[in-house]
């Protein structure tokens, strides 16, 4: 970055895959974000982002929520307005959860997924899960603010090897080399 770059300051990750073949259970992919604070930045989440909620500020969204990837493009949207997140969060993390509600299911198993993570029109990442098949859940973006105040984006895709209820409260955890 150079010296005039304000940083990353408002993001969208959205999701698609394709619907299950008729007869089979619906395949529900779901994003979740987490902001930790500044002090503690991979211990517990400050709170948690999902369906059927948002950031207690309004600057982490959920615009658009699928339960089955019947959608045109992307089923499901996230928006993190990093710009306008208090000072005290110091880094906010980004997952995504195949949800085990009727039949167990990894990135695998779901019919041609895919994630996007842009800043306007600038296309942050991409990505299709093929380098995390056998989990049920990754995180798929990190962003860190700076000692300026800027946040920056870290990318990459990291499977998670447990229950995917757990999943929410771990993915913040310092990743082991």
């Amino acid at each position: 970055m150079n010296g005039l770059s304000k940083g990353i300051r408002k993001v969208e990750i959205a999701l698609r895959w394709d619907p299950s073949p008729s007869g089979e259970p619906s395949t529900d992919l779901d994003l979740v974000a987490a902001p930790y604070l500044e002090g503690d930045p991979h211990g517990d989440p400050a709170y948690v982002v999902h369906f059927d909620s948002r950031s207690p500020d309004g600057t982490i969204t959920l615009s658009r929520d699928s339960q089955d990837g019947k959608g045109f493009g992307y089923d499901e949207v996230m928006t993190l307005e990093l710009d306008r997140l208090d000072r005290r969060y110091g880094r906010v993390v980004v997952g995504v959860v195949v949800q085990q509600h009727q039949a167990r299911r990894t990135f695998s198993e779901v019919g041609n997924p895919g994630l996007r993570i842009r800043e306007g029109y600038d296309v942050l990442a991409e990505d299709d899960f093929g380098g995390v098949p056998g989990v049920a859940a990754a995180t798929v973006a990190e962003f860190v603010r700076e000692g300026t105040g800027r946040w920056e984006f870290r990318a990459g895709v990291h499977g998670f090897d447990g229950d995917p209820v757990d999943f929410p409260r771990e993915m913040g955890a310092a990743r082991r080399a």
